[in-house]
C-alpha cells in the first residue's frame, strides 16, 4: 500500500501484517499510544484484553510498518471473533466483546463475527490515510478467516469536542455528499461500513476521584457531571462516595465482508 505524505513530502510504503506472521513485534504495540486521552489507559478491562484476548487472537492483531523501516510499529488493528448470534448489538459494546470474547476462550465457543476493538495510528503519522489502511487490513482479514462481518463500537474522533450532544443525534449528522460529518465515521463509510446503532454503556470507567484528579489534572471537587477533554460524555463526580464515572457510548459500524 503506497501513500503520499503531505507531512514529510514523500511516498511512504506500508505493509501491515499480523503478529502471527510478525511475532517479533508484538513486544513493541504496548509503545504505541496514538492520542487516546491517558484516563482511557487505565479502563481496567483493557487489562483483561491485553492480557488474555490479543495474545490468543495473533492473527486477527495487525501492525502497520514502512517498508523502508520494517522493525517500527506505526499503527495496529485489534480485533477478535466473538459468539454473537448475527443481529446481536450489546449496548455495553466495546466491554461486552471483550468479556464475550474472554469467555469464549474459557469456554471453548466458536466465534460467528469479528469485532473490533481498537485502531491506533502514531500521533507522527495520523492524517495520512493510515486508518484508513488499517479499517481495509481489519475487513480482509476477517474475510480471510471466513468471517462474513466485522462488528465495530467506533469512537467519532470529535465527538469531545460536543461532550453534551447525544450520541444518535451527532452520529446523525452527514455531510452534503451524505457521508457522516465526523472523520472517523465517514473512513468506515468510505471503507463500506453502516452505522446501525448505538453501544450507550460501552465503556465503562469508575475510579476514586484521586486517580481522576491525576489523570485529568481537574479537581473533581463538584459533585455531578465533570467536563474532561477527550471525553465524549461528562464524567459523574460523586464526593459522597469519592469515586467518578465515566461511561462512554460508542456508535455501532457494520462491515458486510460477503
Amino acid at each position: 500500500m503506497i501513500l503520499s505524505s503531505g507531512v514529510q513530502e514523500r511516498r511512504v510504503d506500508l505493509q501491515v501484517t499480523s503478529v502471527a506472521e510478525r511475532p517479533d513485534l508484538a513486544s513493541r504495540l504496548d509503545g504505541l499510544l496514538g492520542t487516546w486521552p491517558r484516563f482511557l489507559h487505565h479502563h481496567p478491562l483493557s487489562t483483561l484484553f491485553y492480557a488474555s484476548v490479543a495474545p490468543r487472537h495473533p492473527g486477527f492483531c495487525l501492525v502497520a510498518v514502512d517498508r523502508s523501516a520494517p522493525d517500527e510499529p506505526i499503527a495496529k488493528a485489534y480485533s477478535f471473533p466473538v459468539s454473537w448470534p448475527p443481529g446481536t448489538l450489546p449496548p455495553d459494546g466495546h466491554d461486552a466483546a471483550i468479556m464475550t470474547a474472554a469467555g469464549d476462550l474459557l469456554t471453548g465457543r466458536i466465534g460467528h463475527l469479528v469485532v473490533g476493538v481498537e485502531v491506533t495510528v502514531a500521533a507522527e503519522w495520523q492524517g495520512r490515510g493510515v486508518s484508513r489502511v488499517m479499517v481495509d487490513a481489519m475487513r480482509a482479514n476477517a474475510a480471510r478467516h471466513g468471517f462474513d462481518a466485522l462488528l465495530i463500537p467506533v469512537r467519532p474522533t470529535h465527538k469531545h469536542e460536543e461532550p453534551e450532544v447525544p450520541l444518535a443525534a451527532y452520529a446523525a449528522r452527514t455531510r452534503p455528499d451524505g457521508l457522516p460529518q465526523d472523520p472517523w465515521l465517514r473512513t468506515h463509510a468510505r471503507a463500506g461500513g453502516e452505522i446501525v446503532g448505538i453501544a450507550p454503556t460501552s465503556l465503562t470507567l469508575a475510579a476514586p476521584l484521586a486517580d481522576w484528579r491525576d489523570w485529568t489534572g481537574l479537581p473533581f471537587d463538584t459533585p455531578g457531571p465533570v467536563l474532561v477533554p477527550e471525553a465524549l460524555v461528562p464524567v459523574h463526580c460523586d464526593l459522597a462516595r469519592g469515586s467518578a464515572v465515566y461511561v462512554e457510548p460508542n456508535v455501532w459500524v457494520r462491515h458486510l465482508l460477503r
